[in-house]
């Protein structure tokens, strides 16, 4: 029997970051990098939108507030309603950009939760599409993007000035 063999190296640094825990917080560190650096898309006052470096699809966006918390109850009233904000912007934003069928919008308290970044609370932004799960993730543990990270934020960068614009 032939096997194919799919190559994703840009995975490789994710699974080797999962095996040393980082001194120092990924969101923390983000909001000193350039935006194109860090993929950030959008700096509010009290949190930002960023997108995924390791997404389950495209354009799979997260959103973080700046202060360093592990969950959504020790955000103040004004960084709760900002990070609701960016919520409802993200959606607007991948409408325009993707025009998925739905959304998956989340948020992992914990490691039992499934946390990857269980000090730094953040909100995951999912968008998705009928069909967009087909065999090599349920049976393979695969999955393929059809876009370049550095494509998509391309793109999700310029439709966002484009709504800011219009806004």
């Amino acid at each position: 029997m032939k096997r194919n063999i799919l190559h994703a190296p840009w995975r490789f640094k994710y699974i080797v970051s999962t095996l040393k825990r980082e001194k120092e917080c990924i969101f923390c560190k983000m909001t000193l990098m350039k935006d194109e650096e860090a993929y950030i898309l959008y700096r509010g006052k009290y949190s930002f939108i960023v997108l995924n470096k390791y997404p389950y699809n495209t354009g799979h966006l997260m959103i973080a507030p700046y202060r360093h918390v592990p969950s959504v109850e020790d955000l103040s009233e004004e960084e709760l309603f900002e990070v609701m904000k960016l919520i409802q912007l993200s959606i607007k934003l991948l409408r325009e950009a993707y025009n998925p069928h739905g959304f998956n919008i989340g948020v992992n308290i914990g490691r039992a939760a499934g946390a990857g970044v269980e000090e730094h609370v953040h909100v995951h932004i999912v968008p998705r599409w009928i069909g967009d799960i087909n065999f090599l993730p349920s049976i393979c543990n695969v999955k393929v993007f059809s876009q370049a990270i550095k494509e998509s934020y391309g793109i999700l960068r310029r439709k966002l000035q484009e709504l800011m614009i219009v806004k």
